[in-house]
């Protein structure tokens, strides 16, 4: 029996984004899980060396995705507690992860940290062609380019499932950490002038706040989904609904329930998923988009990677 070692990035996290995430990659290995003793741990948050010798002698080392690699390991903001003192663990292996930001060139000490802590023996899975080019530049060449595991279903035929024409409901998502209060309330108005019914699903922990600041009186103009994951999948299963909004992996969570869809990119996450796999994204700023989106016969064209997805799985014998 296998022992594996999850280091999962939806522990210990204020956006649930990342549960989508680390669930999506989850279903992707899970014939090679239910076969082994399975043990997680979170990305986040720091683990000490006591906690930490207990994984010393696991047989894979998995990290579940997001955008946790990043040019810089010191100060704050570290994405993955990962050091050049963890020896004792053995190497890990990528699936689907991507880079923090657009930003300066890895130093020398990240450099030599994911040269140590990454594996050189399996073929390490990426989410963009940048993360790609990046750990190609630093010299790990064991990469390919899978996109993120959220996505690995979203094959030619899956994309005919996908409703091509409006919905008369509309579930739409904003980020609070990355506000733009004409444009999140020019959409808001939008979609209640062309939806019956308008939802709203929190991902983070501040975007209730925001929404209530945003729309002040006429707040009972939208309905609230409870900011858990089982209560937006149910509202995506149960209704006839387009999704609309900021929040990447709500959207791609839609996807994943044969949601029509559209994006709205705040970052560099979503339109490198554009760049790469022609996901459904716009500008938030592209009203005339949105528009023409919600009025008109849109068809759901996401191209993946499967030679290179099932390249990756191949090598732990996942289906």
């Amino acid at each position: 029996m296998n022992k594996i070692l999850l280091h999962n990035p939806g522990i210990g996290t204020l956006n649930i984004g990342d549960q989508i995430i680390s669930d999506s990659a989850k279903k992707q290995l899970s014939s090679l899980l239910k076969q082994s003793f399975v043990s997680e741990i979170s990305t986040h948050m720091p683990n000490s060396y006591y906690y930490m010798r207990l994984f010393r002698d696991m047989d894979f080392s998995f990290v579940l995705g997001s955008n946790l690699l990043k040019s810089t390991k010191f100060g704050f903001k570290r994405q993955w507690d990962v050091k050049l003192s963890q020896f004792y663990l053995n190497p890990a292996i990528l699936v689907g992860v991507g880079w923090w930001q657009y930003g300066n060139k890895p130093n020398l000490y990240t450099k030599m940290l994911y040269k140590k802590r990454l594996s050189s023996q399996f073929l390490h899975s990426v989410r963009d062609e940048y993360t790609l080019k990046i750990l190609k530049d630093m010299g790990i060449k064991n990469v390919v380019n899978t996109s993120c595991a959220t996505m690995w279903g979203f094959t030619e035929e899956y994309n005919y499932r996908i409703p091509q024409y409006k919905s008369n409901n509309v579930v739409f998502t904003l980020t609070d950490y990355n506000k733009n209060e004409v444009l999140d309330k020019q959409l808001i108005d939008l979609l209640i002038n062309n939806y019956r019914n308008v939802y709203f699903w929190p991902q983070g922990t501040g975007d209730l706040n925001y929404i209530i600041s945003l729309m002040g009186d006429e707040i009972d103009r939208i309905e609230f989904i409870e900011p858990n994951l089982n209560s937006y999948d149910n509202i995506l299963k149960q209704q006839d609904i387009d999704f609309i909004g900021t929040r990447l992996h709500g959207g791609i969570r839609a996807l994943q329930n044969e949601r029509r869809t559209l994006i709205l990119s705040v970052d560099n996450r979503a339109e490198e998923k554009k760049k790469d796999f022609n996901l459904p994204v716009v500008s938030r700023n592209s009203i005339g988009e949105i528009q023409n989106f919600i009025e008109n016969k849109f068809i759901t064209q996401i191209t993946t990677p499967q030679k290179d997805i099932l390249l990756w799985k191949n090598q732990f014998g996942v289906k």
